[in-house]
Order: C-alpha cells, then structure tokens, then sequence
C-alpha cells in the first residue's frame, strides 16, 4: 500500500494506525527503492506492507512513472491512499505544527500548499481510497483506516456510510451521495428538535415518513449492483454520503438504518456522522 497526500493531512496518523494493526510500515522511501523494499518483503513473507511517500523525498516526482512501472512489470499492483483536507484546516494544522511547508521555499504557504496539491494530482486520481480529513479527528482518522485496512478479506466491499449537512458542503471523499431533504424535517416538531438521529423518536419519525423505507431499499439494492462492479474493477472502497440540511436529524437517521442493513446482510460497514454536533 501507498499512503500519500498533503502534508498536515493526517499521513503520520494514519501510518500509526496501520502499524497498530500489523502493517510493516516504510516512511519517507525514495522511490527508486521501493521494488527493492516491495521484494524484500515477499522473500520475508510480509503480505501487509505500507510505504508512505510524499513530497519530503524531492526526486519523488520524476520517479513517480518509473516506479508504477516498474511495481506493474513485478507484478505488484498496489493499493493508494491519499489524505486531503481544506486549504483553511491545512493552514491551521500547520501553524500550530510551526514548521514550514516542504514545497514552500522562500514564499507564503499556500505558495507551498498549492504546489503540493497540483504535484500530487496524478496520485489522486489513481488513489483507490481519498480520505478527507478536515473534519475528523486522529481518532476518527484512525477509526477509518481500521475499517479499512484492519480485515483479511481482500474480496469484499468496505463501506463508510457518512451523515452530513448540505449547509457544510458535500463531502468530497464520497463515492456516491445522496439528499434525504425530501423527507419532513423533524426540526420543526419542538419535541424532536433537540435530539438526533442517533435517538429513537427521531429515528422511528424520519423512517416512518412517505418514501423513507423505499429510499433505503432502493439504496441497498443499488450498492449492490454497484459493489459487485467495483469489486470487479478492483476497488474494496466505498464512500456512501446521505445529506439533510445540517446533518443532525434525517441523514443521521438514515445512515444508521441503511448501515444497520448493510451489516445484517454480511457487508463490513463504518458509521460517520460528519457534522452532527456542528449545527
């Protein structure tokens, strides 16, 4: 496994993560080791090995064609993740780290960040799982990566099912998203406003409401159909963003039961409710 992305991102959480769960970890490789380090490996019958590679190792760039094709004539095709956050979180995480930006040289640091961003496009776009971490925290981040990357079973599909508000922006690491807002707001009943999604009044109004238990089913059989294809094309990760206005009531009632159902039917499932408490 590659593990990539922007610096302040959460890269070193996640390599920590992976280590805790058995993963041989390699930081920082120069890329022109990395067969070396892939064959290693084999010979050592180490079948769990994650390289995080960034912009600290300056040749990395130039390398990059050459190493993908190199690992392909070896026979190893290898699984990326990249981490990615709001320019707005990347500056804050790296103020408060007080260290300068790899790529920022001698201007600002979105000078930097936006070197890194473009520098970087090429392996987000292969990335075959794309974690946002502007909105989550080293626990959660590590929640993610254990869903992830914790199991042995390599044939089958991992969902994160993920609750958020429109008001907050649609989650740009999500493979498919969709918008409850066609159900009744349960903001409007004083009773219900206060709570979420998580309780069981909100719950039994939101599923209980015209075309809710329709749209759950309809959404399953769908992932269905498209997991079997992702599987087929070789992607194990799924992102499933469900949206109400602000992420407290409908998305998060939904997202439960529809993860609910995902795990009564055998499919590995991770809950993230993004803004509930943010509203």
């Amino acid at each position: 496994m590659i593990v990539t992305g922007l610096a302040g991102a959460g890269r070193s959480t996640a390599a920590n993560a992976l280590e805790d769960i058995g993963w041989y970890l390699v930081d920082n490789l120069p890329p022109s080791l990395l067969i070396e380090v892939c064959q290693l490996a084999r010979q050592a019958k180490q079948t769990r090995l994650a390289v995080v590679l960034d912009v600290r190792t300056r040749s990395f760039f130039e390398q990059l064609p050459t190493m993908f094709s190199d690992l392909g004539k070896a026979g190893i095709q290898p699984e990326i993740v990249y981490l990615e956050a709001s320019d707005e979180v990347i500056v804050r995480r790296q103020e408060s780290a007080r260290r300068p930006h790899p790529l920022q040289g001698n201007g600002r640091l979105m000078d930097g960040i936006n070197r890194e961003r473009d520098s970087l496009a090429t392996l987000r776009a292969a990335a075959d799982l794309v974690i946002d971490t502007s909105s989550l925290n080293v626990h959660q981040l590590s929640t993610r990566i254990n869903h992830a990357f914790g199991g042995s079973d390599h044939d089958q599909l991992r969902v994160t099912v993920m609750s958020f508000g429109f008001k907050n922006g649609i989650p740009i690491d999500a493979d498919l998203v969709l918008d409850v807002r066609f159900l009744p707001n349960p903001h409007w009943i004083p009773a219900l406003r206060p709570q979420t999604g998580l309780s069981r009044e909100v719950s039994d109004y939101v599923l209980s409401r015209p075309g809710a238990e329709e749209f759950v089913e309809q959404l399953q059989k769908m992932l269905t159909v498209i997991g079997e294809g992702y599987i087929r094309e070789g992607k194990r990760f799924a992102t499933v963003a469900i949206g109400c206005t602000g992420g407290k009531h409908r998305s998060t009632a939904i997202a439960e039961e529809f993860a609910r159902r995902l795990r009564a039917d055998g499919r590995v499932t991770n809950v993230l409710h993004r803004d509930l408490g943010r509203e």
